[in-house]
Order: C-alpha cells, then structure tokens, then sequence
C-alpha cells in the first residue's frame, strides 16, 4: 500500500514538472520579438519549414540560457528554499512587467532588414534563429521570472530532466504551431495581425502574473 501510494505520489510529481515545463516553453517563446517576427517573416517569404527550424535555432538558446539560469540557482538552492515565497511574488511582479511590454512592442521595430531573396539551407535558418536568440540576454529574466514563480528549480535530477524536455516542448510546439498557422492564412497576415497578437500574448501575460500573484499571496496552487 506505502508503495502504491508513493509511485502515485511520484507520478504526480512527474506530472507537475510536465505541466511547468510546458507553460514556461511556451511562455517564454510566445511574444512577438525580434526572433518571432523573423520566424513569421521566413515563413512568409521562405516557407513553414524554415520559420519552423529559425523556431527551432531560437527554442536551442533558450534552453541553454535556461541550463545556465537553473544550475546558478541550483548552486545556492538553500537561498532559494528560504525565500520561496518573496521570489515568486518578484516573478510574478516581473512577469507583469514583461506583459506590459509585450503590449507595447511595435512590429515595426522588430523587423530585420529584407534579405537578398535567397533562402539559404535549413540549417543556416537554424543557426540564425540560435544567434539572434543568444544576443538577447533579457530572456534570462523571462525564464527567472517563471523559475521563481513555478518553483521550478529542484534538486530532483530526474524531474528537473522532465521539466527542461517538456519547456523544450512547449517551445517547438509553439513554433510549429504558430508556423502552421502563418503558412495558412499567409496572404492575411501583416504588421497588424503581428501587433494583435502582441497585445493579445501581452494581456494573458499579464492576467497569469495577477493569478499567480493571487495564489502566491493566499497560497493557492496556480492549477
């Protein structure tokens, strides 16, 4: 009976770390920077299969830049555990913050300069993708946010192993997803439809930094 009860305890504890990873992926490569206008951008002019692997360049960085957020935090994993509480009430006041200014991101902005017409091979598109994610270390407060506001860091390798393939996840499924849908309505898509989906990312952005600033306060659970 103990054990049942521990395997089942363990499979929740899987489950977790799979719904966490999941939402940090896909949060975290959702607003419309300057990556995800060129992701759209090459799959207008280029095809879905080169935005899907630019998307796939970009969700590499991210993940590298998360491996070296999670081992700093691992290292001082007392600090972390003392103070749980007052860092998930800085990731939900910074998830907010970053909601405000996915609102107000112009498309415009964000946009590359036009390419020579040649499509280059997949894996350039990919290596592309990589280097314009790295050259933005901001995405180290994005992913600091939600480390802090998911508990997500956890001396548990093995779950911490599940959490960082599920963010993965969640960040190609948003790519291919997103992809799949430009390639669809492409001769609809515009800087406009770009800047509703800013506003839109940025609005959910900011109602899930308020919940979880709830559930922290009156500690909830956020599902």
């Amino acid at each position: 009976m103990a054990h049942s009860v521990t395997m089942f305890e363990s499979s929740m504890d899987i489950l977790d770390g799979i719904i966490k990873g999941l939402i940090v992926g896909v949060v975290a490569s959702a607003p419309m920077g300057p990556v995800g206008v060129l992701i759209i951008q090459r799959t207008l002019n280029k095809g879905r299969w080169y935005g899907f692997v630019t998307g796939i360049g970009a969700a590499l960085s991210d993940m590298l830049y998360a491996a070296l957020l999670a081992l700093a935090m691992g290292m001082v994993m007392p600090f972390v555990r003392e103070h749980m509480m007052p860092l998930q009430l800085i990731g939900s006041a910074l998830l907010f913050i970053f909601g405000i200014y996915t609102y107000r991101s112009k498309p415009s902005t964000n946009l590359p300069h036009k390419k020579n017409g040649k499509k280059g091979t997949l894996i350039q598109n990919g290596i592309t993708g990589f280097l314009l994610t790295f050259s933005n270390p901001l995405i180290l407060a994005l992913f600091l946010a939600l480390f802090a506001r998911f508990n997500f860091v956890t001396p548990d390798k093995v779950k911490l192993g599940v959490e960082f393939v599920s963010v993965a996840i969640g960040a190609l499924a948003w790519w291919l997803g997103l992809t799949y849908i430009i390639n669809k309505v492409r001769t609809r898509f515009d800087e406009q439809r770009i800047w509703m989906l800013n506003h839109t990312i940025g609005v959910i952005v900011m109602v899930v930094s308020l919940m979880s600033l709830f559930f922290t306060i009156t500690g909830k659970t956020l599902y």
